[in-house]
């Protein structure tokens, strides 16, 4: 396990809604754990007017909350709390930034955090250029030692299209170098999309088998059972597509498919995800927005008790003649020779049957030869089951025989789950990336061009979608989406593995004669 570095946590942003709920009880996890340097200091940074003491207030009031580990430890959080300052200033602003360096090298002196700077940007997409260009200004009146460091974080959304991102990563380049800037994805950082590659290569089994001639397709569901909530402003600019598909969702795609790394650092294996988002097929919206590769839909008025709803356009913060998707769908190809003709069936929604992360890797069907005519139908194909939440862990679906005399076939399922089988919590993923980032591994990060990748194949999705005159397909709230996302694998002999209209596997009556 490396060791940080004394160093200073700034987050801008701290009276925020993520700074509480998730980064002040990463920190604390940290600390619990002694993964935190002795010499750290934490400090906040926003418009909201605030002292050193009420600041303090929020964060230990934020820990008691949302920690994940009970009951609170008070003396782990004095630690911290004795450290923790807070500054007040505008974001885009010399003056603030000025007053934010001059206390930092105050603490670099009481605290001995030896000029090392960590800047956490957990705020709103339009504040990043201001920021950025004010701590680049900075760096050069650095007055740390010769081998302090500064790097900083970047929240999603990475930009908007490819345009924007572009935009955005010739403004980090400007002012700080690609080792310096971890633009974040939490999905990189939980215990099982971390685990994939373990699985994958550490496993001969797999590695024979993980190709075109034996897996029939890959099925990514990221699913939600409530509305946009308070962040209607935000998602209505944004959209199921852009605010999951391109990041949460193309991550956990690009650690499927990817090949195997020369080595597990993080060049490369940040190398072999950006070949697989450059092997992506395009698709476009089509025509009026529709074609037999997207989906897109919109909530409308349901549900019941806490998750009634009167329908997206009815949201708080939401245009009532929005066209914005809350549901997207999409099938893709990745023409590499591992993947050749094998689709990748992508979906995302809010409001949808029930709230999961999951990875399906469907088998081909074994050959029919021997079943055929004793069996009442084909044997069931294999899965493949990779659960990111709410639990974590995967699970094999094989078949098997019934016990009785006949014969008589049933799905089952092999399960591995995490908590059970090393009798641990897995921790949060922000614990593990603000450590990585402490410590200066960039391995779980995104880099400058695979973040423009990403957005190369979503913009054409995007731009055909906006020329639309066709409204998003309507869904019902607690449904699996429009119909036309079941179309869109059904059509292909295939179906959704969680929901839709699936029904449990039957048991496989065959005769023996």
């Amino acid at each position: 396990m490396p060791i940080a570095a004394p160093c200073a946590l700034v987050i801008f942003g701290a009276s925020g809604d993520l700074a509480k709920r998730k980064l002040i009880p990463a920190i604390y996890e940290l600390a619990k754990e002694k993964l935190l340097p002795e010499k750290f200091v934490l400090v906040g940074y926003a418009r909201s007017p605030m002292t050193d003491e009420d600041y303090r207030k929020e964060c230990r009031e934020a820990v008691q909350q949302f920690a994940r580990t009970k009951p609170f430890d008070v003396a782990v959080w004095d630690r911290i709390e004795k450290n923790t300052s807070y500054v007040q200033g505008d974001y885009g602003s010399v003056d603030d930034h000025a007053k934010l360096a001059d206390h930092l090298t105050g603490l670099d002196q009481s605290a001995g955090t030896a000029g090392n700077r960590l800047f956490y940007l957990s705020t709103p997409p339009n504040t990043f250029e201001p920021i950025i260009e004010r701590l680049g200004e900075r760096q050069t009146h650095q007055t740390g030692d010769s081998g302090s460091w500064q790097r900083v974080i970047i929240e999603k959304p990475f930009g908007r299209d490819l345009a924007s991102a572009k935009s955005l990563n010739q403004l980090l380049v400007k002012n700080f170098g690609e080792k310096q800037v971890f633009r974040i994805d939490h999905y990189l950082g939980k215990e099982t999309v971390q685990n994939m590659m373990v699985m994958r290569f550490a496993n001969a089994m797999f590695e024979p088998i993980w190709n075109y001639k034996y897996i029939d397709h890959v099925q990514i569901t990221v699913s939600e059972t409530l509305g946009v909530g308070s962040r209607g402003g935000y998602y209505d600019k944004s959209g199921a597509l852009r605010d999951m598909v391109q990041n949460h969702i193309f991550q956990l795609m690009a650690l499927v498919a990817m090949e195997p790394p020369v080595a597990l650092d993080a060049r490369s294996i940040r190398d072999e995800k950006v070949k697989v988002f450059q092997s992506i097929r395009p698709i476009r919206g089509g025509a009026n927005g529709v074609n037999d590769f997207t989906v897109r839909g919109q909530y409308t008025a349901g549900g019941e008790d806490k998750a009634k709803t009167d329908g997206y356009k009815k949201e708080k913060g939401v245009d009532p003649n929005s066209t914005t998707e809350t549901f997207a769908a999409i099938k893709l190809f990745i023409d590499n020779w591992r993947w050749s003709g094998t689709p990748f069936y992508l979906r995302t929604g809010k409001y949808l049957g029930e709230k999961l992360s999951e990875v399906v890797v469907r088998f081909r069907s074994p050959p029919l030869t021997l079943f055929q005519k004793q069996c009442e139908s084909p044997v069931f194909p294999n899965d493949l089951i990779v659960k990111v939440q709410p639990e974590e862990g995967i699970s094999w679906r094989l078949n098997g025989k019934v016990p009785g005399g006949t014969l008589n076939i049933k799905s089952v399922a092999l399960d591995f789950n995490y908590e059970e089988t090393f009798h641990v919590e897995s921790p949060e993923a922000y614990e593990r990336l603000i450590f990585d980032a402490m410590t200066g591994d960039q391995t779980l990060f995104i880099r400058a061009d695979e973040a423009e990748a990403a957005w190369a194949v979503i913009d054409p999705i995007e731009q055909g979608w906006a020329q639309s005159t066709r409204p998003p397909e309507e869904y019902a709230p607690g449904t699996w989406g429009p119909k036309r996302a079941m179309d869109l694998i059904e059509n292909d002999g295939r179906r959704w593995l969680q929901g839709g209209n699936e029904a449990p596997d039957p048991v496989i009556a065959c005769s023996l004669q």
